[in-house]
């Protein structure tokens, strides 16, 4: 978890500054203050639900209860791959539209005091383009935020190593599967590994915020692994570049995490 939190760090820097005033005068009181606004805005923009979850558990969460989960590393552990600054914007503007627009779109819906993410995932087409646009941007990020780690496990193990040899042959044929999906998606959208019904891996892409939950896609499944292809994801690192941003994408997902929502699929 993050060890920036706002209100671990504004009361020292607040003491230090008046302290510095007291002692320097009150000349160097422009100069504090700007440095106490640049310092607070950083440290309350990552301000969230400090109880985060991991990524199938808030499937089941009331519309009504979801919260905006607080991002489970700092926004400079990616890098070099991920850089601070893409990230910092990702996950406190995109994410948090996602998040604010869906509580917004549904809160005069009768349904949202019983109908759980999930169920909403599901019968997606029976709701506005908005609704699906923003809980699937909702869902979608907190699965992509969680499947990283600073120290990922490089390879997967285990059960989760065997299904993808017997599904795409080889761990180097699945991250081709993967990468063409994800290269050739035209527009914005994501690429999946995903288990069907039969408990049988599959690759996939969805334009926008959909997902392999919702109704509407060619093929449903449960998501395990899923890279956002829309440019916000990448553009300041990587500028046009998506295919160098899908194979930088391998460097930080951690595949223990991946194994761990294989199991809980099954």
């Amino acid at each position: 978890m993050k060890t920036n939190h706002a209100y671990s760090i504004w009361p020292n820097r607040s003491t230090l500054a008046f302290s510095m005033i007291k002692t320097f005068g009150t000349s160097l009181f422009p100069v504090l203050f700007m440095i106490l606004i640049l310092f607070s805005n950083k440290s309350f923009s990552q301000v969230t639900n400090p109880k985060n979850k991991t990524n199938m558990n808030i499937l089941n969460d009331k519309i009504q209860d979801l919260k905006f989960h607080e991002l489970p590393y700092s926004y400079d552990a990616l890098e070099p791959h991920f850089d601070k600054l893409t990230m910092e914007i990702h996950y406190s503007k995109h994410h948090k539209a996602y998040y604010d627009n869906l509580m917004s779109a549904m809160k005069d819906n009768p349904d949202s005091k019983s109908l759980s993410l999930i169920d909403l995932m599901k019968n997606i087409s029976k709701y506005p383009t908005g609704v699906r646009n923003n809980g699937g941007g909702y869902f979608n990020h907190h699965l992509f935020w969680n499947i990283f780690s600073a120290k990922p496990q490089s390879l997967p193990q285990g059960d989760l190593k065997l299904a993808i040899e017997k599904e795409f042959g080889s761990f180097e044929d699945f991250k081709k599967e993967f990468e063409t999906a994800a290269k050739t998606r035209f527009g914005s959208g994501w690429a999946w590994l995903s288990v069907d019904n039969n408990g049988k891996l599959f690759v996939s892409s969805t334009p926008n915020q959909d997902n392999p939950y919702m109704d509407i896609v060619e093929k449903q499944g449960i998501p395990i692994v899923g890279i956002d292809v829309w440019e916000h994801a990448y553009y300041l690192k990587f500028q046009n570049r998506r295919p160098e941003y899908v194979a930088t994408f391998w460097n930080v997902i951690d595949w223990k995490k991946v194994e761990e929502l294989y199991k809980k699929s099954k």
